[in-house]
């Protein structure tokens, strides 16, 4: 039985056919009024869910405040895109329930979720059901979790994975080149690769490197049900007229898929 924010992302993708999950590293954004301000905008620009995540943070407190704040400012749902136990917040409408799929490590596979279990159960959060698969070049999370990266130019091993995670059970699957990659986003041979693999019921968002419209366009265009967009909304361009323009090229994108 899927949860409410949960139900909310597939009833979107059946709406509007493309979704922008707007990505807050709060340790990026400095104080919780400046990560507020740009989840506000995000709202106010049309993005679906906010996303709280990162692969520093600075302290528990931070995180709770920073997540309250946000609440206070926006109508949609805010989830947590956790980089360890630690980020995990009452305050969330729901987590990435997340198994790095392609890690060497057993810890990220599964040790990392036994140990967040019971605090996901305690704090009431909506677990969502996530296979993590992460693209060359990686980025810190590539080196921290220990990888074996899919690489760019072998989208069939990427799209198997997707379908190993479609039969184990995941409800949701990210794939994901890393923060600010210079090699930029995924190609797209390889979203139509993962797309075309798994079930059209399971919601495949594509995270890391999209800057611009036009990259945004193309991804959904090439067939993900949404986006993850952090980088490009960060040192002061979060505004509502840049967010409100990845938006649009999101439902462009959806039109013509």
């Amino acid at each position: 039985m899927i949860g409410k924010t949960e139900r909310y992302i597939h009833e979107e993708i059946g709406r509007k056919g493309g979704l922008l999950f707007t990505v807050i590293d709060p340790d990026d954004h400095k104080t919780a009024e400046n990560a507020a301000k740009t989840a506000k905008n995000a709202n106010e620009a049309g993005s679906d869910l906010i996303l709280i995540g990162g692969s520093t943070l600075s302290s528990q407190d931070f995180l709770d405040s920073v997540v309250k704040r946000i609440k206070e400012n926006v109508n949609i749902p805010v989830v947590l895109f956790p980089g360890n136990v630690t980020w995990l917040t009452k305050h969330a409408d729901a987590v990435y329930f997340m198994s790095l799929l392609n890690s060497t490590k057993p810890y990220w596979i599964s040790g990392a979720q036994i140990k967040a279990a019971p605090i996901v159960s305690k704090m009431g959060i909506e677990p969502i059901s996530t296979a993590y698969l992460v693209i060359e070049p990686g980025g810190t999370v590539g080196k921290v979790a220990e990888l074996d990266l899919f690489k760019r130019n072998e989208p069939e091993k990427a799209a198997y994975a997707a379908l190993a995670a479609q039969y184990m059970g995941f409800r949701l699957i990210v794939t994901d080149a890393g923060s600010k990659p210079k090699e930029g986003h995924i190609p797209l041979e390889m979203v139509k690769a993962v797309a075309n693999t798994i079930d059209d019921s399971i919601p495949y968002v594509v995270a890391g490197g999209i800057r611009t419209p036009e990259q945004a366009k193309s991804i959904i265009k090439a067939g993900a049900d949404a986006i993850q967009v952090g980088a490009a909304f960060e040192e002061g361009k979060g505004s509502v007229e840049n967010i409100s323009k990845i938006v649009k090229a999101v439902r462009d994108g959806a039109k013509v898929r």
